[in-house]
């Protein structure tokens, strides 16, 4: 079963891949052209995969904001 995942939870695992502050990661910001790379996006899969979710590399590089990746992970807790 997956861990409960929250905007919280993964603005502020976005955050600390790339050296930020939680809060200043915008929930709509595109977070590729905020800085974040392929490496450090398999890095957040690899993550959330460990806490039981489903999700894909794919998946979230179609829509790279918080708010987006908010709703799939939740979603795949279902």
């Amino acid at each position: 079963m997956a861990e409960q995942i929250t905007l919280d939870t993964v603005r502020a695992d976005v955050a600390e891949v790339l050296y930020l502050e939680p809060h200043e990661v915008s929930e709509s910001e595109n977070l590729l052209e905020a800085g974040l790379d392929s490496v450090r996006l398999i890095g957040l899969v690899e993550l959330w995969r460990s806490r039981g979710h489903t999700i894909g590399f794919a998946d979230l590089a179609e829509k790279p904001t918080l708010t987006a990746w908010c709703a799939l992970l939740q979603r795949s807790d279902a």
